[in-house]
């Protein structure tokens, strides 16, 4: 991609106030918050924070910001992990929150689609197809504050991948706004459509670098009748591979979510969340949360989880095993496996990697990785968790007892190249759900054919010539 043009001198704003309604602030005190990603890794600064209330006021936005080739930054909940929602410490770029386009705008039960805004949040489109008899199933522990917009910008996963796919498998259908500020209606709701390019892939997981995502329609699914959640003991992540081969022979389409958890992460959520306790007497290496969705009765479900878990048990795949009675205490287990992340961050700073190998490679990259951090760096505590259904481990390293946050952390480098290797070894992706950012560009590019990284700059060198799209991020600048 050619470089982005030098950006004119800063423009009036006033003359940005004129273009859109919704909100323009300038003040420091109220673009704080949008400026700190979620990791509070990186703060920028920006021109302004633009909060338009329609697609058209994102169009008339982005043609200000291409006539003054002002970069523009599109955020949702801000709840990224990798900064991709936040500007650089120029001071030149334009953040534009979608937090005020949150209307949902048509459920349809008979074509199972719902189209909505891309500021609604995750947990309110949740609700919304509940209460129309329907199941939205994307879901994830930032649900209650990211967005619909950011989770298509990043391709969010989450625990329910392993039935019913990423969010690009969710979605039919985007309105886009162009880098030229056109408004692209793509918001069909068809299972088919073999016209040409599908073009809304193009900007699914491309966080915002290509255009700004509007609106979405979204595939919902019949509610299942029940859901049986089970949390088992597995001696190792080989075990569990094991156990998900079984459950998946016993159960298929209706195992909906299956989750490793190590021992390692239990404690943490146990010590700063106390209110969350494991429910088995033994502790073990490795846990397996599952759920199960069973579209004839909760009776039906429990006798196949039981079934499930009694062979398992018999084989010594599980170790020991609890079934949750009520709706409270799968919440309550569901509680561990969500709580890891806030207990994580509550213990100290950390390196963290958002990874993806085949699943068969699963056991052999936990092994193996492990062991060369180890070695190299005695005493660290590898907290290891993730969505095993899918090949999705949230593989994250930190300090030995008594080693200094900012000691730990002059060893970032060699920690990520130690697993990026074990990555590329499997044939993985160094970013499974998380996205790219501005954490991970270059070493997206270490780790990506020349042919790869070339096709994608030509992609955002055709869409957009100026460079003004989200600069910075996915591809470096």
């Amino acid at each position: 991609m050619n470089a982005p043009t030098a950006p004119l001198p800063p423009a009036p704003l006033d003359g940005l106030r004129q273009r859109f309604s919704g909100r323009l602030l300038t003040e420091d005190v109220d673009t704080a918050p949008f400026l700190t990603d979620w990791r509070k890794r990186y703060t920028g600064r920006a021109l302004a924070v633009a909060q338009p209330d329609t697609a058209a006021d994102v169009a008339a936005i982005v043609r200000w910001c291409a006539e003054h080739r002002v970069p523009l930054v599109p955020q949702g909940g801000n709840t990224g992990m990798v900064g991709g929602a936040t500007p650089d410490a120029s001071g030149s770029a334009l953040v534009l929150s979608l937090a005020r386009m949150n209307r949902i705008r048509d459920i349809d039960t008979v074509n199972n689609t719902a189209t909505v805004e891309a500021g609604v949040i995750l947990a309110n489109l949740q609700q919304a197809a509940r209460d129309a008899g329907r199941l939205f199933p994307l879901s994830l522990a930032a649900e209650g504050s990211c967005t619909v917009g950011g989770n298509l910008s990043t391709n969010a996963g989450g625990v329910q991948v392993l039935r019913y796919g990423n969010t690009r498998e969710l979605c039919l259908g985007l309105e886009v706004v162009t880098p030229a500020g056109e408004v692209w209606n793509g918001l069909r709701g068809l299972r088919k459509d073999n016209t040409g390019y599908d073009l809304k892939d193009l900007f699914i997981g491309a966080e915002g670098t290509l255009g700004v995502i509007t609106a979405a329609t979204m595939k919902l699914y019949p509610l299942p009748a029940a859901q049986v959640t089970a949390l088992a003991a597995v001696p190792d992540p080989h075990a569990a591979l094991r156990l998900l081969m079984l459950a998946q022979q016993r159960l298929a389409a209706s195992l909906t979510a299956f989750e490793l958890i190590s021992d390692y992460c239990m404690g943490l959520v146990e010590r700063h969340l106390p209110a969350n306790r494991r429910p088995l007497a033994e502790a073990s290496p490795y846990y397996v949360l599952l759920e199960s969705s069973d579209f004839e009765s909760e009776a039906h479900a429990r006798e196949r989880f039981e079934a499930l878990l009694g062979e398992a048990m018999e084989s010594g795949e599980v170790t020991d095993a609890a079934i949750a009675g009520s709706i409270a205490q799968s919440r309550a287990f569901w509680a561990i496996r969500e709580g890891i992340p806030e207990a994580q961050a509550l213990e100290g700073r950390n390196i963290k990697h958002d990874i993806s190998v085949p699943i068969s490679s699963i056991g052999r990259f936990i092994d193996e990785t492990n062991a060369a951090i180890e070695r190299d760096f005695p005493g660290v505590r590898l907290v290891v968790f993730g969505h095993l259904g899918d090949g999705n481990l949230h593989y994250n390293v930190s300090p030995a007892p008594g080693v200094s946050p900012e000691a730990f952390l002059a060893h970032e480098s060699a920690i990520n190249h130690i697993t990026y290797e074990a990555v590329a070894a499997h044939r993985g992706s160094i970013s499974a759900e998380h996205g790219l950012g501005q954490l991970k560009p270059d070493e997206n590019v270490h780790y990506k054919s020349p042919l790869e990284i070339g096709l994608m700059r030509s992609i955002k060198a055709a869409l957009d010539p100026q460079g003004i799209m989200n600069p910075g991020k996915v591809l470096p600048a």
